[in-house]
């Protein structure tokens, strides 16, 4: 199991939690031209976490390219991958979807549209409260299902085939989220955006950390059936 990371406070969180005594290993390779990544063989799944950086920005960040290509191949073997926010967009990037910067900032805890049934989704409900952190959008991959969507970023989550894409956040949970905002970088996000997401948290984790630690159990479960 492979978890591709591009922020060391931005790890796989609940994730992890599913995943149990699976063995995986985390790498951050950005800045190298040719990273030595696992052969799609040697992996029972791929899981592509979140980070500040945008999902085309190959010339600071030449470890991209890899990636792109490393989740490529891992959908055209069928193997079980996971995409969050960033990665969701290296997902839909590496499958020839367009990247859009700025598109519009949605920083906190809201809503989103479950538009179809998908069984990592499904725990979550029809409207879930889920934590966005995010200002980059992607249109659909060709050939992929739209999952979940918002008024300002139509395209929430989306599933092709043995891949699922989530731009929202339900891997943290309030430990997670308290180091988050202890980070500078994110710190400076919320005070630009006048967003208060502690504030939050407690009404929403209660809900969403048992929610979405099912709904990551189902991925776990395609990563167990793959190993």
């Amino acid at each position: 199991m492979l978890v591709l990371q591009h922020a060391p406070w931005e790890g796989p969180g609940l994730i992890a939690r599913a995943l149990g005594s699976h063995p995986r290993t985390s790498r951050i390779v950005l800045d190298e031209d040719s990273p030595d990544l696992p052969a799609i063989r040697d992996l029972a799944g791929l899981v592509v976490m979140g980070g500040p950086m945008a999902a085309d920005d190959d010339e600071r960040y030449p470890g991209l390219v890899a990636e792109r290509r490393l989740i490529a191949e891992a959908v055209d073997a069928d193997l079980p991958v996971l995409g969050v926010c960033l990665g969701m967009q290296l997902l839909a990037r590496a499958l020839g979807a367009p990247l859009h910067r700025a598109n519009a900032t949605e920083i906190g805890f809201g809503a989103v549209a479950v538009v179809a049934h998908d069984p990592v989704l499904a725990p979550l409900g029809e409207r879930p409260d889920v934590l966005h952190w995010h200002s980059d959008a992607v249109d659909l991959p060709e050939g992929a299902t739209l999952l979940a969507a918002t008024r300002r970023t139509p395209v929430q989550a989306f599933r092709a085939g043995s891949a699922l894409g989530l731009q929202f956040h339900v891997e943290v949970d309030a430990t997670m989220l308290r180091s988050w905002i202890a980070t500078p970088t994110m710190a400076t996000d919320l005070a630009l955006h006048r967003v208060d997401v502690m504030g939050s948290a407690t009404r929403v984790l209660g809900t969403l950390v048992p929610a979405a630690t099912r709904g990551f159990a189902a991925f776990a479960d395609a990563v167990a059936a793959r190993a």
